[in-house]
């Protein structure tokens, strides 16, 4: 689902140079979207002509076993960790109950991104730290045409993603009880939303349409000052917006004034085995593998550099990556990001949790319609979050 043209070539050229190992099995990559993928792989599991390897976050990989699809890949995984290592985070929302249902390939997190040349414009000498210094920085830098943040706020992951990163600043991470009953109708989620509405209100006027492009084009035009996102950000800053490169600012996402903590939403991204042919499982197993191995993983992660985070051990010294112009040119804001991936959170998987449902609540976007129920239908944050209360409920009881 990495359908960006610059990434789609790098994923290609890497399965040129495998196929050249004379592999028993091909491979050949067909590219989806993540607005399409939940209709397209049940209907492949109803017709029996899924992929051999699907890519997968952790709550996808939920909703694909929900369809009967999938192996565990402990043995693919064990040899990853013996080999080259692999970070807690990253195995740990694919794990149930002892087996591991994705190879983990990179992972994702989000920062604060800004203009460093619109912060001094507006005499800010400092990126916020707070929910309240970011609502009156986004105030203060609205100004003409330029507002001061871009959210979105349309019915897709991207708004689940952002809110849910500020639920995670907001100590609101946690959306289900012990029992795996929804529970985010509380006084912690609704200041979340209360927080949202605010920065939907402060964004450019059609952010209702917003997904991931659009934050980042305002953001490189001039048009807004402030976005928060994952590591795409970095490649196309200086050629998109004509600025030098020390013009993009990040940070950690801003916390709540009482109770806040660092984090953001986190992401693993892995690859499951569909085949039911044990010959096309191992030749998967050895493919996945072969992408971990230091001799291609710099090359793999340099698909998006920036946006695709190490998940091995020793993934982030990696000279291929290390070296890479992207990287060695934003290192401080790299490493801020390796650094927020210690705080990451996904939800369904907060606290070794492994809420086999969740697929259910993100591929409908209930979080983003949520946000919707605010910034169209005029609902308050509360009446916002108890509609959100039902409707993931209700997905799950199903």
């Amino acid at each position: 689902m990495e359908n960006t043209p610059s990434r789609e070539k790098a994923f290609q050229q890497l399965a040129e140079e495998y196929n050249k190992t004379d592999p028993d099995y091909k491979v050949k990559i067909q590219v989806q979207d993540w607005g399409q993928v939940y209709t397209k792989i049940a209907a492949a599991a109803q017709s029996g002509k899924q992929p051999d390897i699907l890519f997968a976050i952790p709550d996808f990989a939920t909703y694909v076993r929900g369809l009967g699809l999938g192996d565990p890949v402990n043995d693919v995984v064990d040899d990853v960790k013996k080999s080259d290592g692999l970070i807690k985070a990253a195995t740990a929302p694919y794990t149930d109950k002892g087996d591991v249902w994705a190879v983990p390939l990179y992972g994702m997190v989000q920062m604060l991104w800004y203009r460093n040349d619109l912060f001094q414009a507006a005499g800010i000498d400092k990126a916020p730290a707070t929910w309240s210094e970011l609502v009156a920085d986004a105030k203060k830098l609205s100004t003409g045409s330029q507002t001061g943040i871009a959210v979105p706020s349309g019915k897709n992951l991207a708004t689940d993603q952002v809110l849910y990163s500020f639920m995670v600043t907001g100590g609101a991470a946690n959306m289900f009880t012990k029992d795996g009953k929804v529970s985010i109708d509380n006084e912690k989620t609704v200041a979340a939303f209360e927080l949202y509405k605010q920065l939907a209100e402060l964004s450019p006027k059609d952010a209702g349409n917003y997904s991931w492009p659009e934050p980042q084009a305002a953001l490189n035009s001039g048009a807004t000052a402030m976005a928060v996102e994952k590591g795409q950000y970095l490649a196309p800053f200086e050629e998109e917006s004509g600025r030098p490169a020390t013009d993009l600012g990040c940070a950690p996402i801003p916390v709540a004034d009482d109770g806040g903590k660092t984090g953001s939403i986190y992401y693993s991204n892995g690859a499951m085995v569909l085949s039911k042919d044990d010959a096309k499982q191992k030749a998967a197993g050895e493919f996945l593998k072969w992408v971990l191995d230091p001799k291609q993983y710099g090359d793999f992660l340099n698909a998006e550099p920036g946006l695709f985070l190490p998940v091995t051990d020793n993934g982030a010294t990696e000279s291929n990556w290390r070296e890479n112009p992207v990287i060695s040119t934003y290192k401080t804001c790299v490493d801020a990001m390796l650094k927020q991936s210690e705080t990451g959170e996904l939800f369904g998987f907060v606290d070794g949790q492994y809420i086999d449902s969740i697929g259910e609540i993100s591929g409908q976007n209930i979080l983003a319609q949520a946000v919707q129920q605010m910034t169209v239908n005029g609902k308050s944050a509360k009446e916002a979050v108890s509609w959100a209360q039902q409707q993931m409920q209700d997905a799950i009881d199903k």
